[in-house]
């Protein structure tokens, strides 16, 4: 029996993120009765216990009292400490520990001893580039830039979901390079049948192809601001829809300050769409997708785009030309941007065989079947 335990994300189905996203389509889609997961979850309750889910999936509740902007790293921590000691104690012998995000710093290391003991294998998904996120303050890039370095140096293979994030860490340390594998994230087919779609256009006074559509978080690195000041030096029509964490973002006072967008009424801003069959009507009906994400690898939004939105406007960094090929059109600056939304005529013509070709693409690449099975693959 081959047991795989998953470190770094929030727990299982608790609707948060990306690394939870993924947590609950590795474990959910794999279907194979020989091999069993175990899925950290972190809780402030110290009365929670581990529970027996089914057969193959067992959750782990990792108690963390709430310490702020650390908590997230004490959790890794705790999570690897607690399934290293649950190896042992279980003399489980075919045991692999896959590592979300960089927030072990050294801990590998301090821990190789047990770990070379144990026969385990430590997999690290390094997700995108996180000391360049603005986010965080400099010490905490610094932190993130140690941690790479040491994690990616201690474990037994890379995981990147995007063919950009595996060539900077062979360029960045070439001896690592065959550690490395390329496995992006799945796309999540949204069923919307018997959902009344104008119902939901509706709902956020939008209309048909009358829109242009950026979703993310309210972060620097997603160019907001680039996009915005792009949009009103264009001639289009469209509106701009952007849907985004205003309400807990530092960053949108400040983007509405620099841009001044906030007297433009063909500038919509949308406090979050958590649902998913709405979110996806709202892609569905766009007239365009603009992914202004400069930062990370494979990011699940521009997958669910190409999937859904007929013309997809990308901002021109390796992971975004990795995923959208030839089916987008790329942008690096304002007056490119501009250009681009200036030209409805090409827009128009080449609508059906970019809408065509990106779909193709997720059919191709990020369907969760085609995922599964590369997972398969390296865990042995």
């Amino acid at each position: 029996m081959k047991h795989i335990f998953i470190v770094g994300s929030r727990g299982y189905h608790v609707n948060y993120g990306g690394w939870e996203t993924f947590t609950d389509n590795l474990v959910d889609k794999y279907n194979d009765k020989n091999t069993i997961f175990h899925v950290g979850m972190i809780t402030d309750d110290i009365n929670m216990k581990s529970t027996k889910i089914s057969s193959n999936l067992f959750v782990d509740y990792i108690y963390i009292k709430n310490k702020g902007s650390i908590k997230m790293f004490l959790y890794a921590i705790k999570s690897f400490n607690f399934y290293l000691k649950y190896i042992e104690n279980n003399n489980i012998d075919n045991a692999y520990i896959y590592v979300l995000g960089l927030k072990l710093f050294n801990y590998l290391a301090i821990k190789k001893r047990i770990i070379n003991k144990l026969n385990i294998k430590v997999f690290v998904n390094p997700d995108g580039l996180e000391w360049m996120r603005s986010k965080w303050s400099y010490p905490v890039k610094k932190f993130f830039l140690l941690s790479e370095r040491f994690m990616l140096n201690n474990c037994d293979k890379i995981i990147c979901d995007a063919l950009g994030i595996q060539e900077y860490v062979c360029r960045k340390y070439p001896k690592l390079s065959s550690k490395t594998e390329v496995i992006a994230y799945g796309y999540n087919d949204v069923d919307v049948k018997g959902i009344d779609e104008q119902e939901v256009l509706n709902a956020y006074n939008l209309k048909k192809d009358d829109y242009l559509l950026m979703v993310g978080r309210c972060v620097p690195e997603n160019n907001y601001e680039m996009v915005i000041n792009g949009y009103m030096k264009s001639t289009t029509s469209k509106k701009l829809v952007i849907i985004s964490n205003l309400s807990s973002s530092n960053y949108y006072n400040d983007l509405l300050q620099k841009t001044g967008c906030e007297s433009n009424s063909n500038i919509i801003f949308i406090d979050g769409v958590y649902d998913k069959q709405k979110l996806s009507i709202i892609r569905k009906n766009a007239y365009s997708y603009i992914h202004g994400h400069s930062v990370g690898g494979t990011n699940p939004s521009l997958i669910e785009a190409l999937a859904l939105t007929d013309i997809n406007i990308l901002y021109d960094v390796c992971f975004n030309r990795d995923v959208g090929a030839d089916a987008c059109l790329y942008f690096d600056d304002e007056k490119s941007l501009t250009k681009i939304l200036n030209d409805s005529k090409t827009l128009n013509k080449n609508r059906s065989i970019m809408s065509k070709t990106a779909k193709q693409i997720v059919q191709n690449n990020y369907t969760w079947k085609i995922i599964i099975d590369k997972y398969k693959k390296i865990f042995k």
